[in-house]
């Protein structure tokens, strides 16, 4: 029933410190939309972005700040993810590490975006299985 994740929302309370860390340190792009939303989109999905207290209904039942634990795959190799999180400085809390991810086994760094959510940013160790 279900093929594929379109979009989540992020609840954050610093919408510039946000934008810098999402669109600046890894790379998404900045879209706009409806009446004056915002959204970072990578790939073929997107993250909307809600600002507290200001949410668009209807919204979770909790929008807080730091509550999110996400994974991204990263479009180039690990090492390239971690020179590009040093240079700008951005501190990694662990890693590189062996997980397992949705198709299979993963290499990942862990930081923290500027509301505390997790972020794992992954490079498959092997081709993905379907």
């Amino acid at each position: 029933m279900i093929d594929h994740l379109d979009h989540i929302v992020l609840t954050t309370i610093d919408l510039e410190a946000c934008k810098g860390f999402y669109i600046d340190v890894l790379g998404m792009r900045l879209e706009t939309f409806g009446e004056g939303r915002v959204a970072f989109r990578f790939g073929h999905q997107k993250i909307n972005v809600h600002v507290r207290g200001h949410e668009f209904e209807p919204k979770a039942h909790l929008p807080v700040p730091g509550a999110l634990d996400l994974c991204f795959i990263a479009s180039c190799s690990l090492e390239q993810v971690i020179e590009r999180l040093e240079g700008h400085p951005w501190p990694i809390l662990e890693g590189p590490v062996k997980r397992t991810g949705a198709t299979g086994p993963i290499r990942s760094v862990y930081v923290r975006d500027p509301d505390l959510n997790l972020v794992e940013i992954s490079e498959y160790l092997q081709a993905p299985s379907a």
